[in-house]
């Protein structure tokens, strides 16, 4: 990742034209420290390495590197602490605000709609991870799948919060396997909402303990097609896994509506 040589053309480029201005090298570095960001190569809270270590990886001087964080700063992407270094901003993924996150997660409609959000998106990404993803991508994919079955051992008796944020875990190393920064960081940016979505999912789902089985069962079909590189099976393991959740939640529904007119009656 070298900065220099980046710019190096550039200039040569504006001498053989006479038109071009050249671009500064604390551009070139902004740039390129914007698509890690975009790609998800720096994360939102991460860290960022210290001054000297980035000079030398960028292969740049030290006030070029300070000046291109100083414009990261001014547009939000970073924020400095006093002695504690710099980190990529929290609030990137900031899609929706407090309120709207609570009222969607607490309506029923809204959930079987979160579910058709992530037919569309997991599918998606599971096809493209597929075709694209290599082997540190598909090796981070199978470590948060084993992560999902690390969560289910240690859970509590109807706590299945920590085991919803595993499942979200699992599905963006799919999306980051996908190599699609929109499909990464929209799904990012839907993880809070979508883990409560789960884990409303699978408090329904607790009352159907055979259903677990199956759940597992076509997550690890989902697995192997992307790590075995199909794209087409992948996408179709991804909507059966999904549409099997759905088709219980809406019977589970089905009978809980019969349950209250019942009641009502009585």
């Amino acid at each position: 990742m070298n900065a220099n040589v980046t710019a190096n053309k550039s200039m040569k480029a504006s001498q053989r034209t006479g038109r071009v201005k050249p671009q500064k090298l604390a551009d070139i570095i902004l740039a390129q420290l914007e698509s890690m960001i975009i790609e998800g190569s720096l994360q939102p809270g991460e860290k960022l390495l210290p001054e000297r270590e980035l000079a030398l990886q960028f292969e740049v001087s030290r006030p070029s590197l300070r000046e291109a964080i100083q414009k990261l700063e001014a547009k939000g992407l970073v924020t400095r602490k006093q002695g504690g270094g710099t980190f990529v901003s929290d609030n990137l993924l900031s899609g929706f605000s407090d309120p709207l996150f609570e009222l969607m997660s607490n309506n029923n409609e809204s959930q079987f709609d979160l579910l058709e959000f992530r037919h569309g998106i997991e599918g998606m990404a599971s096809y493209y991870a597929a075709m694209r993803g290599t082997p540190a991508d598909f090796e981070q994919i199978q470590a948060k799948h084993n992560e999902i079955g690390n969560s289910q051992l240690e859970k509590g008796e109807d706590d299945f919060r920590g085991e919803a944020e595993a499942v979200v875990q699992f599905h963006l190393a799919i999306c980051a396997a996908s190599h699609n920064a929109v499909i990464l960081q929209l799904a990012r940016s839907m993880s809070p909402l979508l883990a409560d979505n789960i884990a409303q999912n699978l408090t329904v789902l607790a009352k159907r303990p055979d259903i677990f089985s199956k759940i597992t069962d076509y997550r690890k079909r989902l697995l192997n097609a992307i790590i075995s590189g199909e794209p087409q099976k992948a996408w179709g393991a991804s909507h059966r896994h999904l549409a099997f959740i759905e088709e219980i939640l809406l019977k589970s529904t089905q009978e809980n509506s019969r349950m209250e007119r019942s009641m009502r009656r009585m």
